[in-house]
């Protein structure tokens, strides 16, 4: 907003940034001036890995959560393997141990999403989270 590349459109009403010699109001709907182009890189993140895998155990088909579940290198590491998105999947502890430092295949071999596949995922486990004024400019 202070380089004017965006302006509010509504307003979190109990919401107030502060300083010494300032303060405003928090947007809750931004526009862009000019027209941005959206990122559709994905970064290889544990949370990203899970979400990709559904959350499953690639190995048994086990569900896993944040706790429960571990990323596992389809080529250990001491094997050369990297960590990237064609060689980590999501495997329960039992499995990952159980495989150790051993070459094993996935029952669903690890791919590279793009931005939409996990935007898609993300919006079905229910992490879309929008303010209510949202739904004004987007479809619910």
């Amino acid at each position: 907003m202070v380089l004017e590349k965006a302006r509010a459109v509504e307003w979190y009403d109990d919401w107030i940034v502060r300083s010494a010699s300032w303060s405003t109001r928090v947007p809750a709907v931004m526009m862009l001036t000019e027209y941005q182009k959206t990122k559709t890189t994905v970064r290889v993140s544990r949370t990203n890995v899970y979400l990709r895998d559904g959350y499953r155990c690639q190995y048994c088909g086990t569900d896993v959560t944040d706790t429960s579940g571990t990323l596992d290198h389809v080529l250990p590491l001491s094997k050369g393997g990297k960590s990237n998105w064609l060689n980590l999947t999501t495997a329960c502890k039992p499995c990952n141990w159980k495989k150790g430092s051993k070459h094993q295949k996935p029952k669903v071999m690890p791919h590279k999403p793009d931005y939409w596949e996990l935007a898609h995922k993300r919006k079905e486990r229910g992490y879309y989270i929008a303010h209510s004024s949202w739904h004004t400019y987007i479809p619910k």
